[in-house]
């Protein structure tokens, strides 16, 4: 019988990877200013270690197709693992919606054009579209996809440094270096972006649910932790530098940072340039096709233990969670329909912080989650346990709670009353609003359902 092979830490490290980091948040994230390097280096240690750590922990102690929706019920119950299946699902056709934007916002930019609102309107439900259909599809049809997007990932980021060192070195730099502006910036516009370091972080999780494969995963684990999350921050970071270069910071757009700074670096609209902006649309369409599964799946397990309604567990005849794929259409759907008319100048950014907010919100429940598992389930055997006495634990589970809280805050809510401020949070904090209201009822109507069939 032939041996299976054993996944490596080389393999877990690239998923890590591959897997969490976004081409997209690069942009709001540089925003925050120079000060950002200083937050990446700080998130990763008191944020992402932890998380990573108790990620690990509770994956391979609870493993299972359910992932963070088997956590939060297994420590809080039915209602809570419903609420969490919902943020973690609703995140992604919100997502998909922003990335939608800003798809047509990149082709507008290359081609030097500008299209009507129904064309707009047109391209964007065929991305939500093209994107459900190649979701809704196993992961083995479209590993091709995912592996030139990995490659055309690398590329942008390593240009961008390496155009952004060029520059520097020979006619200087937009942002300067001094040691005081990489200290925090503690004003609303650069904290609100906080919460797009975080989110650039999540979804290590996934490799957890490797180590039945790995050959030493208590070993293993904690390294592909240290060395992907280490990997990570320098690929953004590089990135973030040659954006730093490039423009500064005030002028910094979140949707088309990423392609200004490019055109700064080189000079001029190029065929250079625009090559960078075919591979940054393919990315956020194949980024969205490799997430599908993952999130449809929650989704579809959950309403399959009646935490959601039924319609999220319909799969087809090869068991494709298809239920959940065609919601996350109708939901992106309406979204992209209605942008037109909502009043804000960013709507990548609007969409974009809703979502990321969605997601934070689900990762609030896995800590405590842990925590109490930790204390009523003590006696379970963990392949992988987080190191530490009971004071470490505490600060691992609390601290990076508050960290999320905060970065919530700051990203949906309007600490003063400037226009600004109320311009462009006022509708993240209504949307925010109505997505939960929307889940509770939604939640609440699984549990009569469940009521009914018992």
């Amino acid at each position: 019988m032939k041996e299976k092979k054993k996944f490596r830490l080389f393999d877990a490290v690239l998923m890590a990877v591959v897997v969490v980091m976004v081409v997209e948040s690069v942009a709001p994230a540089a925003a925050i200013g120079n000060s950002q390097f200083f937050w990446w280096i700080f998130l990763l240690i008191l944020f992402f270690i932890p998380y990573g750590l108790i990620s690990s922990e509770l994956g391979t102690t609870y493993a299972g197709e359910g992932g963070l929706y088997d956590w939060v019920k297994q420590a809080f119950g039915s209602r809570w693992g419903g609420r969490l299946a919902w943020a973690y699902w609703v995140n992604y056709p919100i997502w998909m919606a922003s990335l939608a934007v800003l798809f047509v916002q990149v082709g507008e930019q290359i081609l030097g054009i500008h299209l009507s609102t129904p064309v707009n309107v047109g391209i964007q439900l065929l991305f939500v579209w093209g994107t459900v259909f190649a979701g809704n599809k196993p992961v083995s049809e479209s590993k091709w996809i995912m592996n030139i997007a990995a490659i055309g990932k690398i590329f942008i980021i390593l240009s961008l440094a390496i155009l952004g060192i060029h520059v520097a070195m020979t006619h200087g730099v937009a942002n300067s270096f001094a040691p005081k502006n990489l200290l925090p910036a503690f004003n609303l516009s650069s904290l609100s972006n906080l919460s797009v370091i975080i989110f650039n972080f999540l979804g290590f999780e996934v490799v957890a649910t490797m180590a039945d494969d790995m050959t030493d995963p208590k070993r293993q684990i904690p390294k592909a932790i240290i060395y992907g999350g280490g990997l990570i921050v320098l690929f953004y970071l590089l990135a973030s530098f040659g954006m730093s270069v490039a423009i500064p910071t005030s002028q910094l757009s979140a949707s088309g940072g990423l392609l200004d700074s490019f055109i700064q670096l080189v000079g001029h609209m190029n065929w250079f340039v625009v090559l960078i902006g075919v591979l940054f649309m393919y990315n956020l369409l194949s980024e969205m096709i490799s997430w599908a599964l993952g999130v449809n799946y929650v989704a579809d397990y959950a309403a399959k233990d009646h935490a959601l309604p039924s319609l999220f567990g319909k799969e087809d005849k090869n068991g494709m969670p298809i239920g959940a794929g065609y919601l996350n259409g109708i939901v992106a759907t309406v979204l992209v329909i209605a942008a037109p008319f909502i009043p804000n100048p960013d709507i990548f950014w609007a969409f974009f912080s809703l979502n990321v907010i969605a997601l934070l919100v689900s990762y609030t429940m896995m800590f405590p989650a842990f925590w109490k598992l930790r204390r009523d389930d003590a006696t379970r055997e963990r392949p992988f346990k987080v190191p530490g006495g009971k004071l470490m634990i505490n600060l691992m589970t609390w601290i990076p709670e508050v960290l999320l809280i905060i970065t919530i805050i700051l990203t949906a809510v309007p600490l003063n009353g400037s226009s600004d401020e109320l311009s462009s949070k006022r509708p993240i904090l209504i949307g925010t609003i109505i997505v939960f209201v929307v889940g509770e009822l939604v939640v609440r109507i699984a549990e009569q359902h469940k009521g009914k069939e018992i």
